[in-house]
């Protein structure tokens, strides 16, 4: 398995006359040759942070074979393949194993709020038709639905089922997982120090899309314990993890990017840029950052 930093990669986007913005794919490709020589371990290509809920298939498809194309060989392409329906969850996943994807990253089904005993019927499924080594997605405050440390560890015996994102910023959850014998990565930027300190592998993380080598080199600090080093990094992006948070992601990440001169700030709605009362506590961290990236 793979360990370290990476990203829940944004879709950067176009702004339309028509109010549906198209995918912009030289900014997509510049984002993607940024984290390959930040060497960022693997990117997440149309999970949440991607804004998987509005992208057409069509788009989705040429999402994963362009990172694939462009990244193979180098960087990991994860592709976020989970949706409410096992049936079409289970097709994106083998659509984007043809598509030359390294692994899929799976969220629990939303909205209908599955049982536990659901939760294991759909991941068995998804598992037993993947062509793909699979990462369980849990994110509760996204889903409605949280897949609790037993069900995960039981899904673990799946030969295709090789880890988890644990979004729950839980340290006894999170060690339950790690002595079990489960590879967890955290998908919670704030606590994920915390979380590699007790055996995590890695981060999936949304503050990777805005400083990709500062997050390389935390990683690397916090997985080869050096706890100086990952300490001072870890402090000096906290302000960088509260931004994010203002509003919903990817919200905050896109209007640092564009401001950054990374993307355009166009989301797809029923998402809007980031409301103009941040937009100060904003442009005082971005040089910060910028700083603290390239220095």
């Amino acid at each position: 398995m793979f360990q370290g930093s990476c990203v829940a990669l944004i879709t950067p986007m176009l702004d339309s006359p028509a109010g549906q913005s198209s995918i912009d794919w030289e900014a997509y490709d510049q984002l993607l040759a940024w984290h390959q020589a930040a060497k960022t371990a693997a990117v997440v290509v149309g999970g949440t942070t991607g804004e998987s809920a509005t992208l057409a298939p069509d788009e989705y498809e040429a999402l994963v074979q362009r990172a694939v194309k462009r990244l193979g060989g180098h960087v990991l392409v994860i592709a976020g393949t989970g949706s409410s329906s096992t049936a079409q969850t289970i097709e994106k996943t083998q659509r984007a194993g043809a598509l030359g994807a390294d692994a899929a990253l799976v969220v629990t089904p939303a909205y209908n709020r599955p049982s536990q005993r659901g939760l294991m019927a759909h991941y068995l499924a998804v598992a037993d038709h993947s062509p793909l080594p699979m990462l369980l997605y849990n994110v509760p405050s996204r889903t409605a639905v949280d897949l609790s440390p037993e069900t995960a560890i039981a899904l673990n015996q799946h030969e295709r089922i090789v880890g988890i994102k644990e979004a729950v910023p839980d340290l006894t959850r999170l060690q339950k997982l790690i002595d079990a014998g489960m590879t967890v990565f955290s998908g919670d930027d704030p606590s994920f120090v915390a979380a590699l300190k007790v055996g995590a592998a890695g981060v999936i993380s949304v503050a990777a899309n805005v400083v990709p080598r500062t997050m390389v080199r935390l990683c690397q600090a916090a997985l080869s314990k050096d706890s100086e080093v990952a300490q001072v990094l870890d402090q000096s992006l906290q302000p960088l993890y509260a931004f994010l948070g203002v509003e919903t992601n990817p919200v905050p990440v896109k209007w640092l990017l564009a401001k950054m001169g990374r993307c355009r700030d166009s989301l797809r709605l029923p998402l809007v840029s980031l409301d103009s009362q941040y937009h100060g506590d904003g442009e005082r961290l971005i040089g910060h950052l910028e700083r603290h990236e390239f220095s």
